[in-house]
């Protein structure tokens, strides 16, 4: 399966975003945090990539709870943007601080290539969301001055500014996470997450059943799974996000990989589960630059005193 890339090469991706968003149907992405699983996850025929702060900060050793800079994430999001024709929908944390730094934040990421940029109206810093203990959230009003401002800071108006309710993360119930998603899209949101963490994907269903209905919602089922993209996508969700399991798997992938080899002694066992130099080499591009060699790169030097032909 392949991703529909017959709209043109210049189509920015915040415009592709948009045309997904215009059709009927569901848009799935697959979270991921360098280039690398971008392209796999473009490779599966996911319709975008997440830049995953999740994924991003565990990449780097360290909890997700606002320890990397805006720059840090930027970094990684442009890059994975850069590598695929899919939109880039990056995850923005709580925004880096109060309006004024969402604002440079969306400035400095649309630049980048991205598609959207999502914020969580949780007090920054923030604590991923799945952790115990603090899950403090941003007084409505304030959280709808940074979606104004982000609205506000954009110069494309492709651009998508996603607000993502923690209501039912906090503990806060239905009715708060209804009423800041009716603030938030009277606020300017172009679209809203409705985050949960439970097993059971009623909560979030009955969001669906209940939300205002002119604006597209975004679940993320990671603790919800047993729910299928279609089913929450006839419930009324636009976008189902796979936010971290790309992660996940190759922790799993890596760790009985390694413990073969030095249980074994040599990596025979494992040779067939492993990807050959030929799959590296294909998502790298190499094919592509090595046609650009051949068409660019002048290896003869001429000889001192001649005069090259």
């Amino acid at each position: 399966m392949t991703p529909d890339t017959t709209t043109s090469p210049t189509t920015t991706g915040a415009a592709r975003l948009r045309e997904l968003f215009a059709r009927p149907g569901v848009i799935r992405l697959a979270g991921a945090h360098n280039p690398l699983g971008a392209r796999l996850a473009e490779r599966a025929g996911f319709d975008g990539v997440w830049s995953s702060g999740l994924e991003i900060s565990a990449s780097q050793g360290l909890p997700d709870c606002d320890l990397l800079t805006m720059s840090d994430l930027l970094a990684v999001a442009g890059a994975m943007a850069g590598a695929v024709n899919v939109p880039l929908v990056a995850d923005c944390d709580a925004g880096y601080g109060n309006a004024l730094n969402v604002m440079h934040m969306v400035r400095r990421y649309e630049r980048a290539g991205i598609a959207a940029v999502s914020i969580e109206d949780k007090v920054f810093p923030k604590v991923n969301s799945f952790l115990p203990g603090r899950q403090n959230l941003t007084p409505v009003d304030e959280f709808c001055g940074k979606i104004e401002a982000a609205k506000s800071a954009q110069r494309d108006s492709d651009l998508m500014v996603i607000a993502r309710i923690e209501a039912l993360i906090a503990g806060r119930g239905m009715d708060e996470a209804l009423a800041r998603g009716e603030a938030y899209a009277e606020a300017g949101a172009d679209a809203v997450l409705i985050h949960a963490k439970g097993d059971s994907p009623e909560p979030v269903l009955e969001f669906l059943r209940r939300r205002r209905p002119d604006v597209p919602v975004v679940v993320v089922p990671t603790t919800y799974h047993t729910i299928s993209a279609d089913e929450l996508g006839a419930a009324g969700a636009k976008m189902v996000i796979y936010a971290n399991h790309g992660l996940r798997a190759a922790i799993n992938a890596v760790t009985q990989v390694f413990d073969s080899i030095l249980r074994e002694g040599r990596s025979t066992a494992v040779e067939e589960r492993i990807a050959p130099l030929s799959t590296v080499f294909s998502l790298q591009g190499l094919a592509e630059l090595k046609k650009d060699e051949e068409r660019f790169v002048r290896d003869d030097v001429p000889v001192a005193g001649q005069v090259a032909s």
